[in-house]
């Protein structure tokens, strides 16, 4: 049975709309995605044509903020709608899945971004937030947690769930460990400890990646598929890049991050073992492949997707993710939901979702794109 939810007063709409607004001025100063002047200038003079977007009628700041998984997708979103839509400003904060609900439950932003979906509990203690609705999650764009890692000599290397969950539990403790060679016979490993990093941060990414060793692997991975990391031992960093540099850093390091990342550091990731035929790399289209395997199990509104972990279908990554918008379904604040609408229906649509792959993100599959944009054009 639905909580029941205070009816929110003239000076608490007030409050939550100067919230909302500080954190749209004070996003620029804190490493937000925005389109800045000299975006606005290139943008000006881009002789691309310009995306076909429906634009909210008049001047609106939208802010956001979360998932750091999807920072890369997002500046490129907030800059291709800006350039149609120059009235609206978007910001984006990328402080982890973990703030990014916190922050919109809290009223401080419209919406927020997530690689986990918020549960029904973690929405009830902010009642107030949606009035007379409910917080609902939108999966929005696709993409793999890749597995990189820092060997010398070894550009191609194959582990499985079993290996993974052992190495970031800090049991296998050595490159050349004979599980790891059974699953790489021919490659030379060098005989240097593993350097296991997770994230320090609540992230979305960490609780699908532990999700993904907790379903796959349940004999050597029994924790929670948590926001926080559970695993023993190992380094750590906050955030998908600080984890990148890491691994770029030094010899014998291994850790987790969207692909984006490790494609644009040129990190190099593992093939896994899924038990089909073949290894599976991480790629746009292996992602979409793992992704369309997935299920609606979201009530009403809420379009939460449940994955299956265990998959051995040919080409598809068995870790993939979507990065949900953490919206409300009613409720929403009249100053910013046309602008919202707007943008989540261009995110969503096919002028949103048609080049991801190309910058390593994997478009949503098509029966799930279509219940996302009927649910953005019900918002209110």
């Amino acid at each position: 049975m639905q909580r029941p939810r205070p009816t929110r007063t003239n000076s608490s709409i007030a409050a939550v709309a100067s919230a909302a607004m500080a954190v749209v001025l004070s996003l620029a100063g804190c490493g937000a995605i925005g389109l800045g002047d000299d975006d606005k200038a290139t943008a000006s003079k881009s002789p691309s044509p310009l995306p076909r977007i429906d634009c909210a009628e008049g001047k609106a700041q939208v802010a956001g903020s979360g998932s750091s998984a999807q920072q890369n997708v997002m500046k490129y979103w907030i800059k291709q709608y800006q350039r149609a839509c120059p009235d609206v400003q978007i910001a984006y904060n990328p402080l982890g899945s973990g703030a990014g609900g916190a922050q919109f439950l809290r009223g401080a932003t419209a919406f927020g971004g997530s690689d986990s979906a918020l549960k029904p509990a973690e929405a009830h203690q902010a009642p107030g937030v949606c009035p007379d609705g409910r917080v609902i999650n939108l999966p929005m764009v696709g993409g793999s947690i890749a597995i990189g890692y820092n060997l010398p000599g070894v550009d191609d290397l194959v582990l499985d769930a079993r290996t993974l969950g052992k190495i970031f539990d800090s049991r296998i403790t050595r490159w050349d460990d004979p599980e790891i060679q059974e699953l790489n016979p021919g490659t030379d490993l060098p005989s240097i400890p593993v350097r296991p990093l997770h994230r320090s941060d609540d992230s979305g990414t960490t609780q699908n990646f532990q999700a993904y060793l907790a379903g796959a692997a349940p004999e050597t991975w029994p924790y929670p598929a948590k926001k926080s990391w559970q695993g023993k031992g190992g380094g750590s960093a906050s955030g998908s890049s600080n984890v990148v540099e890491q691994v770029n850093a030094s010899f014998g390091t291994i850790g987790y991050f969207e692909l984006s990342f490790a494609a644009g550091d040129q990190v190099k990731t593992v093939s896994i073992d899924t038990g089909a035929d073949e290894p599976v790399a991480p790629t746009p289209e292996t992602a979409s492949a793992g992704i369309a395997a997935a299920r609606v199990v979201g009530q009403g509104k809420d379009l939460t997707l449940k994955f299956r972990y265990g998959l051995t279908a040919e080409g598809a990554y068995p870790i993939s993710q979507v990065t949900y918008e953490i919206v409300c379904d009613k409720g929403n604040r009249p100053e910013t939901l046309p602008a919202l609408k707007s943008f989540l229906t261009y995110t969503a649509g096919d002028e949103g979702q048609r080049l991801l792959s190309g910058i390593n993100y994997a478009p949503l599959p098509d029966s799930v794109a279509v219940q996302v944009r009927e649910v953005v054009r019900e918002l209110s």
